[in-house]
């Protein structure tokens, strides 16, 4: 990518050589910046042609775009980033006076008899009018070689301004959801390549794969050798622009069945070092990791899992068992949650019954609700063989109705369960010290969870739950939850 242009260096030495000096020059240094950030954005981001000329790319605009760029990647840190964003969102989305305009002309046009090509002109000079002016921005980046990847860097700074509390508002979101939007296009099934990771990658590929393992860490070289051997594997999308660099990575287990413990997959080593097909019998997806934040909510990860199970199903004909085996995320803090609320209740605790709460309270030596909220917050409870006894029925039950019963606007509120119940799968065993890791014990009280892909039935069950919020359970989770509805209350 080209330097920066003598104004745009200018501009951006007034933002990086600002003196930390007294109070008293902070709002003058503040103003400084400000106005740097703002002439640069009035000089690189490209006016809306009008509708005429709405093909037609001004000769500056890749140029100026390029200024945008280097300026923006000298920036120090994120409050600097998040400044620039803000202004960026703020002073250049939509032309409200335009969508006006264009609206009440189409509103004029439908009260009187006119020909469907006019109308459907109206519609698109609306249309035209609702794109905010930073789209251009974005647009000309995306053309530069190196831009889009520079497009998702912006996105994940984006973000995490948000989760910071950095840049707040209906603008932000707005700018954020037209770069999601933009993203999702040029990451399309069709843009993207399918690469297995094998030991013989090369070094910087694995570096990267054990890198984004955000599930269930990679702790060593031997553990990556696991990972990527007989009976693995580990598949990733890269993008048609930058071939061999991982987007999202997905790690599959070729097994006798569907597991039920991740321990057995990621410490224990293979059978043999050759694998024999007729010891597969079940493809295990027990981990996907995104690699680039940026990439948030782009459907990456569905695609991957379709097009890893074409390529499994091509090299064992015979393989008909497809499922996860997931982490529960958010379990422990929501049961948490529960806990601390039937504390400061001072009533009955309606979460166990009678002969629950007391072998429980026998074992723990006090009052059933303080006591568990102080061992479920560490991995120390599990020592006790008498207390994982008797946790496992209520634990189960009641990790059953925070999958299938606990919601956000209709749909599973655990975000592992919604993505797979999008896809269509089945939310079939719920499996008990299902991962003794640190992790998985303070994260989930070492449950884990299989959604089943019954492959001809994927694309209703995705469409149900979708259009209708209906999820397809397995009789083991469905008595659970009835269970749960018998022996406790919310």
């Amino acid at each position: 990518m080209r330097g920066l242009g003598p104004r745009a260096a200018a501009l951006r030495a007034l933002v990086l050589g600002r003196p930390a000096g007294p109070r008293a020059s902070s709002g003058r240094a503040a103003g400084t910046v400000a106005r740097a950030m703002d002439e640069l954005l009035r000089r690189a981001v490209p006016a809306v042609p009008a509708y005429e000329l709405r093909d037609k790319s001004p000769a500056a605009a890749e140029g100026q775009c390029a200024d945008f760029v280097s300026f923006y990647g000298g920036l120090a840190g994120v409050a600097e980033r998040a400044e620039l964003l803000g202004r960026l969102a703020g002073g250049f989305g939509v032309d409200h006076g335009q969508v006006a305009e264009q609206s009440a002309g189409l509103l004029q046009l439908r009260r009187g008899p006119r020909e469907e090509a006019v109308l459907l002109q109206a519609e698109d000079r609306l249309r035209y009018a609702l794109l905010p002016r930073y789209r251009g921005l974005f647009h000309h980046i995306g053309k530069l070689d190196g831009g889009v990847r520079f497009l998702v860097r912006l996105r994940a700074d984006l973000l995490e301004a948000q989760a910071l509390k950095l840049l707040e508002g209906p603008h932000v979101r707005e700018m954020n959801g037209m770069l999601k939007g933009m993203l999702s296009e040029w990451f399309s099934s069709g843009f993207l390549n399918l690469e297995r990771v094998t030991w013989h990658s090369p070094c910087e590929v694995l570096q990267k794969v054990s890198e984004s393992e955000a599930v269930h860490p990679v702790k060593n070289w031997m553990d990556m050798k696991r990972r990527v051997g007989p009976y693995r594997r580990c598949c990733f999308f890269s993008h048609c622009t930058t071939p061999g660099e991982p987007l999202v990575v997905l790690h599959v287990a070729l097994t006798t069945e569907i597991s039920s413990n991740i321990q057995g997959i990621v410490k224990e080593c293979p059978p043999s070092e050759t694998e024999e097909k007729n010891k597969i019998a079940a493809a295990i997806f027990y981990s996907i990791s995104l690699t680039q934040q940026g990439l948030q909510g782009v459907e990456l990860g569905t695609f991957l899992i379709k097009r890893v199970v074409k390529e499994l199903q091509k090299e064992f004909p015979h393989l008909e068992t497809f499922s996860s085996l997931s982490p529960i995320p958010g379990f422990t803090k929501w049961l948490l949650g529960l806990l601390n609320s039937k504390a400061k209740e001072h009533g009955r605790n309606e979460l166990f019954t009678d002969s629950e709460c007391k072998e429980i309270s026998e074992i723990t030596g006090g009052p059933i609700t303080e006591t568990l909220k102080v061992f479920l917050s560490s991995n120390e409870w599990v020592k006790s063989e008498k207390l994982v006894r008797a946790l496992q029925a209520p634990l189960m039950r009641l990790c059953a109705w925070y999958l299938y019963g606990e919601k956000h606007r209709g749909y599973a509120l655990n975000p592992v369960a919604n993505f797979h119940l999008q896809n269509g799968a089945v939310l079939w065993r719920i499996n008990w010290m299902a991962d003794s890791s640190l992790k998985g014990i303070t994260s989930s009280c070492g449950l884990m969870v299989n959604y089943r892909y019954y492959l001809e039935e994927t694309a209703t069950n995705s469409i149900a739950y979708l259009s209708s919020k209906n999820i397809k359970a397995s009789e083991q989770v469905l008595s659970l939850v009835t269970q749960f509805q018998k022996n406790s209350k919310l």
